[in-house]
């Protein structure tokens, strides 16, 4: 049981060096994408979204959205399902825990 602790304090600073190089270019790209992804709409892009809205809506009434490729429809669902989780945490958060939620 000594050896196997001495042996993992050995390797801790390798595996830590090893993770930090292969987590570098990611974490660069990821703040990359979320300097841009991440900020709230500009005034310009409001208009933009109420359009969409309406667009949504009136594909809703007259039935058109029946008509969207597989891969359209899977990407307007996984919009809506990360719509849905970021409110569930926006929920969690403000209520200070996540007892109380059926999840």
């Amino acid at each position: 049981m000594a050896q196997l602790i001495r042996n993992a304090i050995e390797k801790a600073p390798v595996l830590l060096n090893a993770a930090a190089t292969y987590s570098k270019p990611r974490l660069v790209t990821f703040w990359q994408y979320a300097k841009v992804e991440l900020v709230p709409p500009s005034p310009t892009e409001i208009p933009r979204a109420i359009e969409s809205l309406k667009k949504i809506i009136s594909s809703a009434r007259t039935g058109s959205f029946k008509n969207l490729t597989v891969k359209e429809a899977l990407l307007n669902s996984l919009v809506a399902t990360e719509v849905c989780m970021w409110f569930y945490v926006g929920e969690i958060i403000g209520k200070g825990g996540i007892v109380g939620y059926n999840v």
